[in-house]
């Protein structure tokens, strides 16, 4: 990787560079540090509402898409429990407009109640349509509701419930937006064909004004682990059952992070992998089995989703993946088993980062969890089995399990 440059604005804003060649583009980013893990229980969904509001005019500019077209470039933005990002790529003659459309969110956006009431009815409709309309659509609220009792965790970022969002009033997003987003809460990334001195200048020129304010601090409840397994079930319109087992894991912030990762894919990630290849490939119980994490700062979850074949008892499924997940913990992984998973990550990881708009991303995100990017694949690289199977004992613990089955509706 290209070399990384930082500084720090009097402000506290975080500044983060990498230079590339290769490209006439130029990909800007601003994470702050903020998600729905800030949001209040009686008012989730908010997050996400303000990262909509966020394109809907500043200060000093009535639209933002329509000043990034002229620019020739794209916008866009996610929200997740831990971060927000907002990011664009432009030509890199035209680097300078990205600059001044974030600084100028930054300073505050306009929040009328013309445009709260246009991005609720997004945000609302955005909700029906993932979680009300598709199938399995409610697993997250169910599963985070049956792991989580008093981390913010326990809802996912789009919220408990479309009214939250439609109760929320011009000075809860006021409140929101001045309560979490400030300069010195923030990392701007630059990524492309621009120089760091111009990069420098640019951020000096149009962030460096902007005073910094105070913003309440992080404090979320340690969730307690379950004192024994937990289970929930549901029905809905869906083509076959699925059954969900999950396990409490370390965040990112914990040294056993990176080996969780790879267990994960060890389990369930690819047709290779340990539970596709046993009970996809070698049973007619499942139609498909895969493994994942949550990647969230504080411990999150290892989730194991399956989908049953018709006429499956789903006990005796849920009991197929214990097993396979037992045998795992006591015989541990050998080396051709991780080395095959950490290629699969490096091979993942490097293309994803092949442009300089992923790059850009990861770098920020990175610079937020006090990470250096170029020293990430460094700590999959140094894994043993040891490392996985203390891994695997620590998480897969069957008296922490949360199962969740979600059945066809009869």
């Amino acid at each position: 990787m290209n070399e990384i440059n930082r500084a720090r604005l009097a402000n506290g804003l975080r500044v983060i560079h990498s230079y590339d060649s290769a490209t006439t583009m130029v990909a800007l980013s601003v994470i702050y540090d903020t998600g729905s893990a800030d949001e209040r229980p009686e008012l989730t969904g908010i997050a996400h509402l303000m990262e909509h509001l966020m394109f809907g005019g500043s200060v000093n500019i009535p639209s933002f898409d329509r000043e990034i077209e002229r620019a020739g470039g794209t916008d866009n933005a996610w929200t997740s429990p831990d971060l927000t990002c907002y990011y664009d790529l432009v030509p890199a003659h035209n680097a300078e407009t990205a600059f001044w459309l974030e600084s100028d969110r930054m300073i505050s956006p306009a929040f009328s109640q013309k445009t709260l009431d246009v991005q609720k009815g997004v945000v609302i409709e955005e909700f029906k349509q993932q979680c009300l309309n598709r199938p399995y659509g409610t697993l997250g609220h169910i599963t985070r509701s049956t792991a989580f009792k008093e981390h913010p965790y326990r809802w996912p970022v789009i919220g408990l419930t479309p009214d939250h969002v439609a109760a929320a009033t011009l000075e809860d997003v006021k409140d929101f937006y001045f309560t979490h987003y400030s300069p010195s809460r923030a990392v701007l990334s630059v990524c492309g064909n621009i120089s760091w001195e111009e990069t420098l200048r640019l951020a000096e020129k149009w962030f460096a004004p902007i005073p910094d304010r105070p913003t309440t601090a992080r404090c979320l409840p340690t969730e307690a682990l379950p004192d024994a397994p937990r289970q929930a079930e549901t029905t809905g319109n869906v083509p076959s059952a699925l059954v969900a087992i999950n396990y409490p894991m370390p965040g990112q912030d914990s040294p056993y992070y990176v080996a969780a990762d790879i267990l994960s894919d060890i389990l369930g990630t690819g047709t290779s992998s340990v539970l596709y290849d046993r009970l996809v490939r070698r049973t007619k119980m499942f139609h498909n089995i895969d493994a994942s994490i949550d990647g969230s700062r504080d411990p999150g979850l290892l989730h194991i989703n399956a989908k049953l074949r018709d006429g499956i008892n789903p006990e005796e499924a849920t009991e197929a993946i214990e097993h396979e997940v037992a045998s795992l913990v006591a015989d541990g992984v050998d080396d051709a088993t991780l080395q095959r998973a950490i290629n699969l990550y490096e091979s993942a990881r490097t293309l994803d980062n092949l442009g300089c708009l992923p790059r850009c991303i990861d770098m920020a995100q990175n610079e937020i969890y006090g990470r250096d990017t170029r020293e990430v694949m460094s700590r999959y690289f140094t894994l043993t089995p040891n490392d996985i199977q203390h891994a695997a004992k620590l998480i897969l613990n069957p008296s922490h399990q949360i199962t969740v089955r979600f059945m066809p509706s009869k």
